[in-house]
């Protein structure tokens, strides 16, 4: 079966092709990071207009790049939540739309879930149980994931997302929007232990998040330096900031693996191509015997191929266009989703 996957949740909007049975024919993604990089961060009305003005396009760039016509599709998946209303509209009114003309099958998928299936992505023969560590500019979750559709929330950040931290830490740091890969390349050049940060909720008996102080932590210590503006103080802060994050991370999702016994660990989001925490993650997990699956480099952002791959695993569950219409779900749980 061949899917079509459309996701339009934020600032990407992406195209892709993919057979249930040969993998991914072909993808599209435009990024709308220089634009927002001029706000310092998203703007929902102007993310909104620039999907309108991609989407077609790119569903013509997928088609061509896999030589097939639209009369192939068998079946179309778009994101449906969570995400920006205005963004989720433009993605699902497009996908409803194909599915109306091409009298195929729609199914909403959520957006998280494409995620956690980004790993299948890399040709990784993924088998359930297992746990997944979601992290990006809008989530931070630990989930205990029995088989398709079953997932339970172990874990979520009780206020700012990791990858909102990295973003607010690189503005702090003078870098612009997004943040993550400035304080990662900064990180490689400073020297561990040079400036202490704290490490939130590390011996708390859950498996919580909490990175508000650690952002607040790095804004003072930005405030009481000699030199904010010296690169070698930046380089410092920025492997003070990973360092701390990245323990947090591993020790909480360690924790996660010794409750349920589980031997394999899906780390998906923006934030899961991070070098430093790819290397803790996978140091920590040998230890205690656990395989570490990542999405390739190129698809840990949002893209269409998460969604279609998302789809493919409810294949049985596809059903044809409600009448009434569709619907977005601007905030929707991952857990009990179905």
């Amino acid at each position: 079966m061949i899917i079509l996957g459309i996701e339009s949740s934020c600032d990407e909007t992406g195209v892709a092709l993919y057979d249930s049975e040969k993998g991914l024919l072909g993808a599209a993604l435009h990024s709308q990071i220089d634009m927002h990089k001029l706000y310092g961060g998203v703007v929902p009305e102007l993310a909104s207009r620039d999907h309108i003005r991609r989407i077609i396009p790119l569903l013509d760039q997928v088609l061509s790049e896999a030589n097939i016509s639209k009369k192939d599709i068998d079946a179309v998946a778009v994101t449906e939540g969570p995400g920006l209303a205005g963004a989720l509209l433009v993605g699902t009114s497009v996908g409803y739309a194909i599915g109306l003309a091409l009298n195929i099958p729609v199914i909403g998928v959520h957006h998280m879930e494409g995620h956690l299936y980004s790993c299948l992505l890399a040709g990784e023969d993924l088998k359930f149980p297992f746990i997944a560590l979601l992290v990006s500019g809008g989530h931070t979750q630990i989930m205990k994931v029995a088989s398709p559709g079953k997932y339970e929330l172990l874990g979520e950040t009780l206020d700012d997302a990791v990858g909102e931290a990295f973003d607010k830490t690189a503005q702090a740091l003078g870098e612009c929007y997004p943040g993550g890969p400035a304080v990662s390349r900064f990180a490689e050049q400073g020297t561990p232990g040079a400036i202490n940060l704290p490490r939130p909720l590390l011996h708390a008996d859950n498996l919580d998040f909490s990175f508000s102080g650690l952002k607040t932590a790095v804004m003072n210590t930005i405030r009481l330096a000699e030199d904010p503006s010296a690169q070698s103080f930046k380089n410092d802060l920025a492997r003070a900031f990973v360092d701390s994050v990245t323990e947090v991370l591993v020790k909480k999702t360690v924790k996660a693996l010794k409750k349920t016994g589980y031997k394999s660990l899906v780390v998906a989001g923006g934030v899961s191509a991070n070098k430093q925490l790819r290397e803790g993650l996978i140091k920590a997990c040998k230890k205690i015997g656990v395989k570490v699956y990542f999405p390739p480099l190129a698809l840990c952002t949002d893209n269409g191929a998460m969604i279609a791959a998302a789809a493919a695993s409810h294949l049985q569950n596809i059903k044809t266009l409600p009448k009434e219409g569709f619907s977005i779900k601007p905030k929707w749980q991952l857990e009990g989703f179905q």
